[in-house]
């Protein structure tokens, strides 16, 4: 798995990096199939009272690839709104896969008994 994590007029540090790692452990809890991730961190610069803080994510999965944005006025407020919003999605395509496999046995039409009464 390929993890990227970037800042838009931010410097990503150590603290930070260790808190996306830290958080995207759950994603990988409920589905490791990851082939590749790409974090954005943004500070929007906006008029002094408001400045927004943005997490955006890239997941590729196979066959699937996952976006979510969250914003917040705190940065780890958002990668956690970011990771929660993830989450849900990760856990409706794993059921979404697990559904499909399953349904191939339902469509398997039964063998037609005939009873012949002599």
């Amino acid at each position: 798995m390929n993890l990227t994590i970037s800042g838009h007029h931010l410097e990503v540090t150590p603290a930070i990096r260790e808190y996306v790692q830290s958080k995207l452990e759950r994603i990988k809890r409920h589905f490791d199939h990851v082939i590749d991730i790409a974090v954005i961190l943004t500070v929007e610069k906006l008029p002094e009272k408001e400045k927004r803080q943005r997490a955006e994510i890239n997941l590729h999965l196979r066959g699937k690839d996952l976006h979510a944005e969250s914003i917040a006025e705190d940065l780890y407020a958002a990668i956690d709104a970011l990771i929660d919003k993830l989450d849900r999605q990760v856990i409706k395509y794993k059921t979404k896969l697990q559904d499909h496999q399953h349904d191939a046995i339902k469509h398997i039409p039964e063998p037609v008994v005939a009873i012949v009464s002599s």
